[in-house]
């Protein structure tokens, strides 16, 4: 919306609430309800708010926006007539809520709880600085889906191909509440799937126990045990021991570039690319360099590709 609209929507008389369909997102106020270390590197923060019961998720790889305290300390109350992120950018810097995207570990709506996992990597940034110190009544906003949208808001990429028989997921610490998640989903189902994980962590003490279906060859990746950079881990293990399918006759060995310092890596398989999938997430120049292996050397079908940049190294996304 360009600030000449959301101007002109501003002057307009609000709408009854009759006459506004519900949106796909919304914001919801958050307060920390119980803090919950399941690492060294991850941290489990418990939310609770009125409105939870509206919330709504879709996949486990849900993604949503938590807005943290401004500078000044203090979180605002939007304007809602104009949507959450135009009336966000209207405030004065020093009011402006900082904004990260994080995944949605488990939502409890009876309970009017929500989880969300951080990974913590000191105080050199808005998020992990504030989960750091967290306590209990600690206020955030998060924009999730609202469970009054009756069509699909999207924010998730996790849409496995019906008869999916081999899966690999790839991530490293900000992929693994997702990739955790998925691997609770496919437990549940009892999923006779093929499943081969790589998860790069900082350390040893934060590879976890994780619920999986039965089928699963789980690897966990910690640099510290390795003496690796961050993504070396990743790119070698998936190299040299991924379990792929044959390359498909028509792949192509040109590949379009992407600029990861202004865009954002994010491409989402279709779903009609048979019985393999991949999902990958991590930081984006890994993911990027997966891309280029899995497509051009291996000839891999992108249909079969789920592949995003949660992060770039040296720069926010957000």
């Amino acid at each position: 919306m360009s600030s000449a609209s959301a101007s002109a929507q501003a002057d307009r008389a609000e709408p009854s609430p009759a006459a506004q369909p519900p949106s796909g997102y919304r914001l919801f106020d958050l307060r920390v309800k119980r803090r919950l270390p399941i690492t060294p590197s991850l941290l489990r923060l418990v939310f609770t708010g009125a409105d939870v019961a509206q919330m709504n998720t879709l996949a486990p790889d849900q993604r949503v926006k938590l807005l943290f305290p401004a500078a000044d300390g203090s979180l605002p109350a939007f304007d809602n007539r104009l949507h959450w992120n135009d009336a966000r950018r209207q405030l004065p810097l020093d009011q402006r809520p900082p904004m990260r995207t994080y995944t949605i570990r488990a939502l409890r709506r009876d309970a009017a709880e929500v989880d969300v996992d951080f990974v913590l990597h000191g105080i050199n940034g808005p998020a992990s600085a504030w989960a750091t110190h967290a306590t209990e009544g600690d206020r955030v906003q998060m924009v999730a889906p609202n469970l009054a949208f009756a069509g699909d808001p999207g924010g998730y990429e996790w849409k496995p191909p019906q008869g999916l028989q081999r899966l690999l997921l790839v991530g490293d610490e900000t992929a693994l509440p997702a990739i955790a998640g998925i691997l609770q989903q496919l437990a549940e189902q009892a999923s006779q799937a093929r499943v081969q994980a790589f998860i790069e962590v900082p350390l040893l003490a934060d590879c976890l126990e994780l619920a999986r279906p039965a089928h699963t060859e789980l690897h966990w990746l910690a640099r510290e045990q390795l003496r690796s950079e961050h993504g070396q881990a990743m790119l070698e293990a998936v190299r040299e021991q991924a379990w792929l399918p044959t390359a498909a006759a028509s792949a192509a060995g040109e590949l379009d570039e992407l600029n990861i310092d202004e865009d954002i890596l994010w491409e989402q398989a279709s779903g009609e690319g048979g019985e393999f999938h991949a999902w990958i997430a991590g930081e984006s120049s890994t993911v990027m360099t997966l891309r280029r292996w899995l497509i051009q050397e291996r000839g891999l079908d992108r249909r079969t590709l789920s592949l995003m940049g949660y992060w770039r190294a040296g720069r926010s996304l957000d």
